[in-house]
């Protein structure tokens, strides 16, 4: 690819959604297939990218462009350039297919909604956003995608705003976001003072001069920036409310964009956590959390969206967790990423289609039986349920499993710890993504007696049909003959290490754990049905799990009180004691200058009974010295 046309990757997204929003009402009938063009088009150029790449040895594959100075200041010299190497091909590859297929399919799903060409603007803009995220060539580029993406989340997730819940839902997800992105802000304050440039290659280059705890202080930084976009532990809070937003929203955020981006800063800054073990075990250890901080609560969701939000928090929890293993799980952290999206995004537009036909009715207990009625969304819909839960030779099986064995090979008592922990994860995954499939497809039918299920339109089904073959068969093409750890190699490293737990051991270790939560799953909502209320009387875990592991009380506990008060305890330090110092001064010279002034009456014979007064005093004092 010439470096000249490497900006079109993010420039033509940007370009369709700025003209989007300019063009007014004008748009409205076709504005949704500009919109669709303008994420094809981007396609198009990232496939042409990536085959144009292949043609290169290792050495030439990376292509960098500066388009223009961007902060050219005293000691600070940004330019604002882009640089496509082997794992940002990954991430383009993904955002733009994926990204593509979802637009497609919302051409059908806001059909009826009257705001149809801004919401188009605004995936546009996601695009953009994130492409640039991952295209940039230093943190200050990138910095400005992560708040791109943020900007265009808000919008998204409260794209339907004339509801109070999903402009609550936008606030929140801006808000928590905004924590994490100050993790980011300072991260890139201490590389300037430590490093004197904010650019992947000078950085990287100087990291192994600087002391371990300037490396510690930069990568927790970063990993709190991580959390916030990918939403792990402690600041997941907001990415179950973000099911708000129409579907397609909840496809492109979960899938194919802004979760992903923590997992990408992770892997890109690979050089930083790579002399900072501190750091490096505080992601394997917030990645191994949330892994089952998300799995413990989908097993508790009736919403059909928020079931897979969860299991979005756990599947990235699981990238988090290898990325935390260093150059031993780089690679197959982006591998889960990879086939993530396939398997992931079609499972929210499978959930938009039962939606769909059911009358935007998201109460799993209100489905059931809906597999005949409905029968490409079933199977497309099983495609990616067998991909997530890691039955083979389906994506989640390959890119899965690789992370369980690599947890295991880390050896000793952590390597036993965090092989139990990622087969404990995926065994949770099989329990509550079977209990969606049958309580959304078998069973009894459950729905109101007004509603009459219908199948999706073409232009939604096929988009879903295109992401179940990925599901199937994105996990065997990464694995085979370790086709992206070699692609990956350049960028993040290569890994030999010994093999702790054979990996046919750890492979049927996996399927056993599966298979016992598919079991458990089919016995208690196939074997005794479903109720169509959620049960009283549960245990203390499961009433916690309906409440998200009570993560908003937390945060409002930790955070949001305590913040409050500190922030009157300084506003009432400001007003009564700074203001108050500054406020008392100015009277006091006000109240002296008052009663000074009554000192001038404009009478002369005051002033002359005032100068005798004086003159007198003088006198007396000069004579009471001479006297003394």
């Amino acid at each position: 690819m010439d470096t000249a046309t490497l900006w079109l990757l993010p420039a033509l997204p940007l370009a369709v959604a700025a003209f989007l929003l300019l063009i007014g009402r004008f748009g409205d009938r076709w504005g949704h297939w500009l919109g669709c063009a303008g994420a094809l088009a981007s396609f198009g150029v990232a496939v042409w990218a990536f085959f144009a790449m292949l043609g290169r040895d290792d050495a030439a594959r990376p292509v960098a462009l500066d388009l223009f100075s961007w902060v050219p200041v005293s000691g600070l010299q940004v330019d604002f350039g882009l640089r496509l190497d082997q794992l940002s091909i990954c991430f383009a590859l993904l955002i733009t297919g994926v990204g593509s297929l979802i637009h497609l399919y919302s051409v059908g799903y806001m059909a009826e909604d009257k705001a149809r060409r801004r919401f188009f603007a605004y995936l546009q803009l996601f695009l953009a956003a994130m492409l640039l995220l991952v295209l940039a060539n230093n943190y200050l580029v990138l910095y400005l995608g992560w708040e791109g993406v943020g900007l265009a989340s808000y919008l998204l997730i409260g794209f339907w705003s004339h509801k109070p819940s999903a402009a609550t839902a936008a606030k929140k997800a801006f808000v928590v976001n905004r924590v994490g992105d100050m993790g980011l802000a300072i991260a890139m304050m201490v590389m300037f003072a430590t490093f004197g440039s904010l650019n992947f290659g000078p950085v990287f280059a100087a990291a192994p001069g600087a002391g371990e705890g300037t490396m510690t202080a930069i990568g927790l930084l970063l990993l709190l920036a991580a959390c916030g976009k990918s939403a792990q532990v402690p600041l997941q809070s907001w990415l179950g409310d973000a099911m708000e937003g129409p579907t397609p929203v909840s496809a492109l955020i979960h899938a194919a964009t802004m979760v992903t981006a923590g997992v990408y800063l992770i892997a890109r800054s690979n050089p930083i956590f790579d002399l900072a073990p501190n750091a490096r075990f505080a992601v394997v250890l917030v990645g191994a959390v949330t892994l089952l901080f998300g799995a413990i609560i989908g097993c508790a969701k009736d919403d059909i969206k928020k079931a897979l939000a969860a299991s979005t928090m756990s599947q990235i929890g699981y990238m988090v967790l290898a990325a935390g293993l260093g150059p031993a799980g780089y690679a197959f952290a982006i591998m889960h990423l990879l086939t993530h999206g396939f398997f992931k995004a079609g499972l929210f537009l499978g959930a938009g289609s039962v939606m769909h036909a059911m009358d935007d009715e998201t109460d799993m207990r209100r489905y059931g039986g809906l597999r005949t009625l409905l029968p490409i969304t079933y199977v497309t819909f099983g495609l990616g349920y067998l991909a997530i839960i890691g039955v083979p030779p389906f994506a989640g099986f390959f890119s899965k499993d690789k992370i369980i064995e690599t947890a295991f090979d880390q050896g000793g008592g952590a390597g036993l710890a965090l092989g139990a922990i990622t087969l404990f994860g995926a065994g949770l995954t099989a329990y509550y993504m079977t209990r969606v499939m049958l309580m959304t497809f078998f069973g009894e039918r459950r729905w109101k007696p007004d509603t009459h299920p219908h199948e999706s339109p073409v232009v939604m089904t096929g988009p879903m049909i295109l992401l179940a073959v990925g599901s199937v068969f994105s996990g065997l093409l990464l694995v085979l003959g370790s086709s992206l750890q070699n692609w990956l190699e350049p960028v993040v490293g290569a890994h030999h290490g010994e093999e702790v737990v054979p990996a046919a051991v750890v492979t049927m270790l996996a399927l056993l754990v599966v298979a016992l939560g598919v079991g458990f799953a089919y016995y208690q909502y196939a074997q005794r049905g479903v109720p169509e209320t959620a049960p009283e009387g549960v245990g203390p875990l499961t009433v916690a799990a309906r409440r998200d592991l009570y993560g908003d009380a937390v945060n409002e506990g930790v955070l949001m009180r305590p913040g409050r008060h500190l922030t009157r305890s300084l506003v009432f330090v400001d007003n009564r004691g700074i203001d108050g110092l500054v406020n008392g001064a100015a009277a006091l010279i006000g109240g002296l200058s008052a009663r000074v002034r009554r000192v001038q009456t404009g009478f002369v014979r005051s002033y002359a009974l005032s100068m005798l007064t004086g003159a007198a005093l003088v006198v007396a004092a000069l004579l009471a010295v001479r006297l003394w």
